[in-house]
Formats: structure tokens, sequence, C-alpha cells
């Protein structure tokens, strides 16, 4: 309700205000900033928002507002109405600044005053403004990202776009380029061509200089190179020609047919002097020196066998004291001490050692057959492939070795290593149709030599490579390498089960896959795949620098098991042969000691103690490891989730190839041994075996039933030595016993009689050495006659005709180079190739 009563309240408030929106009016047109922004917080007026950061925009805002006012024109009033709340104006003059409430007569509103309204709605607009820019630079990092992300989202889509046109249009697009781009390099080319063929002359100058200058600035650096060098030049050259000489030089020793230029190098060596035919001659003569000592001294030790006979033919009273004195006439003073120490030998009354003739002949004979047998491994190689490989391996165990006395000295390991060789050169000949079946089968004589070479040496080898690395893996008690993801989860369920006490939800029964499917098995996976691969490169270097601990038998059977199969499988890499050479010194030699090292003996345990579970599957692991490594295999099938160290396998395969190629350098057994045909010959003692009866018996008789088999042609020496001994004897008469029963339990104990056999050889030393020496001195000064008249006719025995050339090699071969007696029909041949 209107009252005057309320008009007069509000008067003093209206009158502050219509004061202030004068005041603003007067400071806006004043253009001064400050006492506007002063006017405009005045609390008189009760405007809202004011803002002092804002003051110049406020100036310039309302000073725009009432400019456009005055521009319109103004009607020059005194009067401004103002509204006040609760429905009221308040009529203000501006020139008396004093107000009414009624409206005054011919009331006119002053256009060009900025109301109330007027400058609050501007000062919220600026102020709104303002806020609006704090906002947005508080937010400016959100802003650029949000715009960021817009346009990276336009971008992208807009790429996709451009891309799915471009995929659309790529045969054309690639015509398009192509055709350019071939026009543009035409055009190139011409043009260069064009100038290249405009500066022809000048081209081809340049390029002549700076190859000059090129090619002696690389010869002047080179040959400062080889200055700064000369002695190392030196060394490495003279190291070169000497290796390259010594290859040559066994080539042309060797080969049955040398190559032209290995001959031309050596053909000077024809040009023989006076001196190198008398030392020729003086070496047949010292020769036949020999070989007359050796027969003097086989005759003399025939004569002391017989007088041991006859001596014990004396005791017997078979023959009279005077035929002993007079075969006594006969020795000399130093065989005489020797007969008073063999009166003391074995006086078996009879048996195979007895003193009568025939038994005396038997003796030798077997003594000759099992020298044969010994020094010839043609025979023995034969014979294991005729018989059963059940048979042979007891043959082999009970014969063999025992002819060979385990290789007890140099001798014996140099003729059982022959016999290796020439074994499994017949077994791969005659066996081996696929180079794989060396690895897949069960070789005979591999097994034999992995049989003998763990014996009390090769042992003794496996010991020190592997006992210091296999003692730490078994005193480490906390390595526990499990591959296996079953084992892995049901150890990972049965500890929870044990740490909870209560029983697991997780089924007890899985697959590999499902165990996989757990972080926890995954992880203890990896780290028994890295403790494995530690250790296991813990082995591998104990192995590699121990290639000359390993017996020198397995080094050389290893080199002629990869020789022999080249030699069969010339198509063969060189990785294959290695991975078989691998199976033989790592799988069958060392793999079973490291699997199961206290059955070897390569570590010590107490009295009672044995290796534990986790150690033998941890001693396990590593073997698998080693063994893929060393056969180049990868893991992959059921041992998929093990393919992360495929890489490290071949890394490891790489070191074991260098040790195989480094395990098969070993010299021949001529070298090594320092053993040829003569060492039997000049021995002080003559080899002897301890072989028993019923050994004797059972290769008798392998010999009678296969000796075409083992010696096809009739003249061949063991059909002598086997018609000497006749049909194969019974035990009883070997021994000396009466014939007994066939099923007496006695009987097996008396094949089991060992007797001592010096082995001797019956054909040493041929009657007629002296004539084929007398041939030989002949042709010899033959030879230097018809090198000298050649040699003075052609001035070069190289355009000797080639024909001659060869005939007279195979001459040297068989008359100089020869130790052994050839038949005299050969040199014939040779001979008569030389023509006149």
């Amino acid at each position: 309700v209107k009252t005057p009563e309320r008009q007069v309240n509000l008067l003093p408030c209206v009158i502050k205000v219509s004061l202030g929106i004068l005041a603003i009016n007067e400071a806006v047109g004043h253009g001064d900033v400050s006492q506007t922004l002063s006017a405009l917080r005045s609390l008189d007026v009760g405007l809202y928002g004011v803002t002092p950061e804002c003051a110049e925009t406020y100036q310039q805002e309302l000073s725009e507002v009432k400019r456009r006012k005055m521009v319109a024109g103004g009607n020059g009033s005194e009067w401004v109405k103002h509204w006040v709340r609760g429905g009221y104006h308040y009529y203000h003059n501006l020139r008396t600044k004093e107000g009414r409430w009624d409206e005054p007569a011919e009331f006119v509103q002053n256009d060009t005053q900025l109301s109330r309204e007027e400058i609050q709605s501007t000062i919220s607009g600026v102020t709104a403004a303002y806020n609006r820019e704090q906002l947005w630079l508080a937010s400016e990092n959100l802003i650029t990202k949000l715009q960021a992300c817009c346009r990276g989202y336009l971008v992208r889509q807009e790429f996709n776009s451009r891309m799915n046109f471009l995929k659309k249009q790529v045969p054309a697009i690639t015509c398009i380029q192509s055709q350019w781009r071939g026009y543009k390099q035409r055009r190139a080319y011409q043009i260069r061509l064009d100038y290249l063929q405009s500066q022809k002359d000048q081209v081809v100058k340049i390029q002549s200089m700076t190859r000059m200058y090129q090619a002696r600035r690389r010869y002047r650096d080179r040959l400062q190179y080889f200055r700064n060098h000369i002695n190392d030049v030196i060394k490495i050259q003279a190291f070169i020609r000497a290796n390259k000489a010594r290859e040559d030089y066994k080539t042309l020793i060797n080969a049955e047919n040398p190559p032209m230029a290995v001959v031309r190098k050596f053909v000077h060596l024809l040009d023989q002097s006076d001196q190198d035919f008398q030392e020729e001659l003086e070496l047949m003569k010292l020769r036949e020196e020999v070989v007359t000592l050796i027969r003097s001294n086989q005759q003399l030790e025939n004569d002391l066998n017989l007088m041991d006979i006859k001596i014990g033919l004396l005791v017997k009273n078979k023959i009279t004291l005077q035929d002993v004195v007079s075969h006594s006439k006969k020795l000399t003073k130093k065989n005489k001490e020797q007969l008073s120490d063999m009166m003391m030998l074995n006086k078996q009354r009879g048996g195979l050692k007895a003193l009568s003739k025939e038994k005396r002949e038997k003796l030798e004979a077997y003594q000759h057959l099992f020298y044969l047998l010994q020094t010839n491994p043609t025979y023995l190689a034969k014979l294991i492939f005729q018989m059963p490989q059940n048979k042979s391996t007891k043959f082999m165990d009970s014969v063999i070795f025992t002819l060979y006395n385990y290789a007890s000295n140099q001798r014996e390991e140099y003729l059982l290593l022959r016999l290796f060789q020439t074994a499994l050169q017949e077994e791969i000949k005659s066996k081996v149709d696929q180079i794989h079946e060396i690895v897949t089968g069960n070789p005979t004589v591999i097994k034999m030599v992995v049989s003998f070479n763990r014996g009390a040496r090769g042992q003794n080898a496996l010991r020190q490579i592997l006992a210091p690395v296999v003692k730490e893996i078994i005193d480490d008690k906390s390595l526990n390498i499990k591959t296996d993801p079953v084992d892995i989860y049901k150890s990972w369920v049965n500890q929870m089960e044990s740490q909870t006490g209560e029983a697991s939800k997780l089924p007890y029964d899985v697959t590999p896959e499902q165990a996989l499917n757990h972080e926890e098995v995954r992880k203890r996976l990896d780290v028994s795949i890295r403790n494995m691969r530690t250790v296991t490169d813990k082995f591998l270097s104990a192995i590699v620098i121990s290639v000359d601990k390993i017996p020198y038998g397995m080094r050389f059977i290893a080199k002629v098991l990869k020789d022999s199969l080249h030699e069969k499988f010339p198509d063969a890499g060189e990785d294959e042969l290695l991975k078989i050479v691998g199976n033989l010194l790592y799988y069958r030699y060392m793999n079973p000691a490291i699997v199961a090292p206290d059955a070897f003996d390569i570590i010590d345990l107490s009295a009672g103690g044995q290796l534990t579970t986790d150690q033998r599957r941890n001693l396990g692991s590593i073997a698998k490891m080693l063994q893929h490594a060393a056969s180049n295999k990868m893991f992959m099938g059921d041992n998929a989730h093990l393919s992360i160290i495929n890489e490290y396998l071949l890394q490891s395969y790489q070191k074991f190839r260098r040790f195989f190629q480094s395990a098969c350098e070993v010299p021949e057994l001529q070298d090594k041994f320092n053993i040829d045909e003569y060492s039997d010959l000049v021995t002080l003692t003559k080899p002897v075996i301890y072989i028993s009866i019923g050994e004797i018996i059972n290769t008798h008789t392998l010999l009678l039933d296969h000796q075409d088999a083992i010696a096809p042609e009739h003249n061949d020496p063991i059909h002598e030595l086997l018609d000497d001994l006749g049909e194969v004897p019974t035990i009883e008469s070997l021994i000396g016993e009466g014939s007994g029963n066939v099923n007496d339990p006695n009987r097996e104990m008396l094949a089991k009689t060992e007797v001592s056999l010096t082995l001797t050889n019956k054909f040493d030393v041929p009657g007629d050495e002296n004539a084929e020496m007398d041939v030989r001195t002949i042709l010899l000064k033959k030879v230097r006659e018809i090198v000298s008249i050649r040699h003075k006719e052609t001035g070069d025995l190289v355009t000797w005709d080639m024909e001659k050339a060869k005939a007279l090699g195979d001459f040297f071969c068989i008359n100089l180079h020869q130790p052994k007696c050839w038949p005299l029909s050969k040199s014939q041949k040779a001979w008569q190739g030389l023509g006149e």
C-alpha cells in the first residue's frame, strides 16, 4: 500500500542514489577512471559486481553508452526519473540537485544521462566477461587438452578418410607416381648423360687422375705397413711356406696319384747326387744287418727253448745227459746264464705247456695265432660283425680286451686303437646306410670304445672335468630346477596348503597349458630357467676348456668316425658330421656321468650316502640342456614353454661345435706312439697275454667257423696258422686233465683257468730277405744311371713322358719307400715301365 509515510522513510536513500548516479555520469563524462570506479563502488548507489580490475573497461563501456545517447541528440531536460523499489518514481533535478515524488509539470526525461539500470547492466556485462576470462585462464590446460583431443580426432578422421581414399586409388596412384618418377628419372638421366657426353674428355681425365691417386695412395700405405711390420711378414711367410711344403710333401708321399703341381715342386729330388745314393745303399746295408741280427737272436731263442724242452725231458729220463751237454755247447755264456733261470719255470706234467713236442707245437701255434690277431686288426674287425650283437658284445668284453691286456702299455694301446679304427671303418662301410643310423642305432664299435674309455684313465679324465661343477651343484641346497609347469603348479599348491593349513580350492590335476595360466607358476618357471642357464653355463665352460683332458683314444676314434662318415657320405655337411661326433663325445661319454655322478665315481659320497631327488632332477635338467645344445636341437612341441632359451642353445651349440672340431684335431697313431713295423723286432721282451682256456677255445672256434669271411684269400697267413692248430681242442686237453663229463659242474671252472702266452710272429723274418736286398741294390744303381742320363739329355725331368714318370714313381715307392718286402714281380713291372 502506497502511503506518504513510506515515501518519507525512503527519501534519504533515494536522494543518495540520485546523487550517486549523477556523480557516476559526471565521472564518466570527465573520463577519469579512478573517479568513475570510486563512484561505482559508492554504497549509496548500491551497484553490485563492481571489480577494480575492470575499472578501465567500465570507463570505456559507460563512455560508449553515453556517447551513443549523445549522438542521437539530447533534449537538454533538467529532470531524470528514478525507479524506487516499491513501485515509486523519484524525480531529480540535475541542475538544483533536488528532487520530488510527484511528477513536475511538463516533465521530460533527460536522454543523455545514464540510468542506474543501464549502469548496472554495463557493469554486469563487463564483470561477467572478466569472470569468464579468468575462468578460461584457470582452465587453460584442460581447455588445451580438450582442444587437442578435438583437433586430433578431426585430424585422424580426416587422415583416415584420406587414407581410405588413397587405398581405393592405390593402382591409379601407383601408376601416376611410377609414370611421373620414370619421367623425372629419364629426364634427369638424359640431362646428366648429355652433360657427361659433352664433357667426355674432362671426365676421363678426372677419373684417371683420381684412380691413379687412389691406387698410388693405397700402394704407398700398404708398402709402408709392410715396412713397419717387415719382421712379422717374414715370420708369417716362412710359416705359411713351411706348412705348404709339409702338406705338399705329405701329399707326394701318401697320395696314390699326387697332383702335377706337387710333382713339379719336388721333381728336383730325382736329381740325386752320389752322396744320396751312397746313403741309400748304406741304409739298405744297415737294414740287412738289423734283419740278420734279428734272425740270429731268434735262432738263439729257439735254441734256448729247445734246451728247455730237453732239460725237461732229461728230468723225465727221456733223453741222455750227453744230448743235453752236446746241445749246451752251442749256447754262449750269456745263454747259459739265462738257462739257469729258465729251469725254474713251471714244469707242468700235461696240458698246453707240457714238454712234449706236440704240446709245444700247439702252444707255439696259439702264440703265433694270437700275435697275428693282435697286430693285424682286420681279422677281429671282420669277426665282430660276423656274430650276433649279443654274442659279439660278450666276445669283445672277454677276449678282445684280454688280447690287448686292456691297453696296459703304449704298444697294446696302439694296437687296440688300430682295431677300433679298423672295426669302425668296417662297420660304417658295411652296416651304415644312412648317416643318422650312427646316432639312432647302437653301433658295436662305438659301444666298445666308450666302454674301454670308461676305464681308469677315462674315469680320471671325467672326474677332472666334471667333479668340480657337479660338486658345486650338489652342495647348493637352494638350487631347485623344475621345468615342468605341472610339477611347479603342484609344488605351489602343496606349499599354499602347508602354509594355510587348509585344502586349496584350485584343482590338483591340470594340463601344462592350464598350469601356465597362473602368474605364480610362470614366475617360478622363469626363475628355474634362469638358474638352469647359469649352472649349464658352468658345465659348458668346464667341458669346452678341457679338450686336452679327454683321453687320446676317444679323440682319435672321434676323428676316425668323422673322416669315415665324410668318406662314405661326401654330401654330408660339417654341422651334420660334428653332431655325430658330439653324440659320441658328449652324449655317450660325458652325459651319463652328469646324470648319475655317483654311479661313475665322479664324486665321493659318505658311506650310505646318496643323491636326493632334487639333486638328481637338477643334474638331469642340466644334462638335457647340454644334450640339446650339443645336437643343436631346439625346444618345441611339448617343451614349447622352454622355447625362450632356444637362442641360448644356438649360442651354446657354436661353443660345442668348436669343441668338437678341436677334439678331432689329434695326431695319427704312428706319430702319437712312435711305433712302426720294426718295433716288435727290436724289443727286448716279447709281448705276453693272460687268457683263459675257455677264451682260447671260443676264439679258435669262431675263427674256424668264419675263416672264409674274415680271410677270403686262400694264401692269407691266418689259414696257415689255423691249419697248424687243426681241430678245436677240448678244455681237458689244454689243461692236462683226463677226459671229463660234459655236464660236469667243475668244467666251467676249468674253462676259467688262465695261461700266459708269449706272442711271437711266425712270419717276421722271411728267408729270402738277402736276395731281395741284393735286387734292391742292383735296381737302385740302375735307376741312378737312368736318372743321370735323362737329366743330361733333357735338363728337366718334368718334360719326361708322364707314363715313364709314373713308372719311375712306382719303382721308388716299391723299392725305396716301402719297409716291407714286396714281390719281385711288382718291382719288375715298375722296372719294365721305365723303358729301354
